[in-house]
């Protein structure tokens, strides 16, 4: 089956992530385990809300003259999701501190993504064509191939508000 929408394929990233964060409490014991999927998990998650930021919240800043709260809000999220992995990442993989750090980044991405499933995905799919939903798709997973890894692209937080003035 292929995905025609790009909403779908963001929601599959998202089972994904879930799926991710309870394999990384099942191997809590298992610092070889835990290094593999938290490498994994915080470098994808990067690169999403990277393909997020390149693609979709422009194209929804376009095509939904109300989606400037929740872009905004999105931004916050994704920068929080950031701050998690940074905290986790400077400090040893299974210590109570790296657990924090772990903790913050998935407390961070269930409630964007929460919201993103309530709100933006549901608005975007009311407002753009099949044809803009497809193109996207296509747009959004090949950013995800082309920068698996997350080494290529920039994970510094943004302004929110700037963010919107320059993507609307």
């Amino acid at each position: 089956m292929q995905t025609r929408r790009v909403t779908d394929v963001i929601r599959l990233d998202h089972i994904w992530f879930r799926h991710q964060f309870a394999a990384l409490e099942a191997a809590r014991d298992d610092v070889e385990a835990l290094t593999s999927l938290w490498t994994a998990l915080s470098a994808r998650l990067e690169v999403h809300a990277a393909a997020e930021e390149t693609l979709f919240y422009p194209r929804l800043l376009h095509d939904d003259a109300d989606a400037a709260d929740d872009t905004k809000d999105a931004i916050k999220d994704h920068n929080e999701i950031r701050d998690g992995i940074r905290a986790a990442d400077r400090h040893p993989v299974g210590d109570s501190v790296w657990w924090d750090g772990v903790i913050a980044t998935e407390r961070a991405n269930s409630d964007h993504m929460d919201e993103e499933e309530r709100g933006p995905l549901i608005e975007f799919e009311n407002s753009a064509s099949s044809d803009e939903q497809a193109e996207l798709a296509t747009a959004f997973a090949s950013f995800e191939v082309e920068h698996a890894g997350a080494r290529d692209i920039s994970t510094a937080n943004k302004n929110p508000d700037a963010y919107v003035v320059d993507n609307a």
